[in-house]
């Protein structure tokens, strides 16, 4: 069996992302820091996330952590958000609720609605600058 789990860099804030995460989508959470394994190359880094994990009830996982200030020119570097999350399916409530935690202290985009193609769609920027695109099935023909 082969996984692709999203994994999300953040500049200082992984944990508190991480666990405003684990109270949208609840499931259980592990995390890492550098200093646990002997990487913090810079003191500073010692408490900052060298991984995380959130695995969800539900099936939903994706991983993050902090980008270590050995790297910080390359974080200086990039433009734009450094990932797109995307959450679809039919559970209407589920994913309205999703909606709703995400959208506390973000920005809405695209507000849920009804889209061309039938489906309720939307898109969101949270508080942590990460973008998401919020998908429910309409009925088909």
């Amino acid at each position: 069996m082969t996984l692709l789990n999203p994994y999300i860099s953040f500049k200082d804030n992984a944990r508190e992302a991480m666990e405003f995460y684990r109270s949208v989508f609840g499931g259980e959470l592990t995390m890492s820091t550098f200093q646990e394994y002997g990487l913090a190359q810079d003191p500073s880094d010692a408490n900052k996330l060298m991984h995380s994990q959130l695995k969800a009830d539900n099936g939903i996982v994706f991983m993050g952590a902090d980008t270590p200030s050995t790297m910080m020119s390359q974080w200086d570097q990039q433009t734009g958000s450094r990932i797109t999350m995307s959450l679809s399916g039919t559970n209407d409530a589920e994913l309205r609720g999703y909606w709703d935690k995400l959208s506390a202290g973000g920005t809405i985009v695209q507000p849920l609605e009804l889209a061309p193609w039938g489906d309720a769609f939307g898109m969101l920027t949270d508080k942590y600058g990460i973008e998401w695109m919020v998908n429910i099935a309409g009925t088909q023909p």
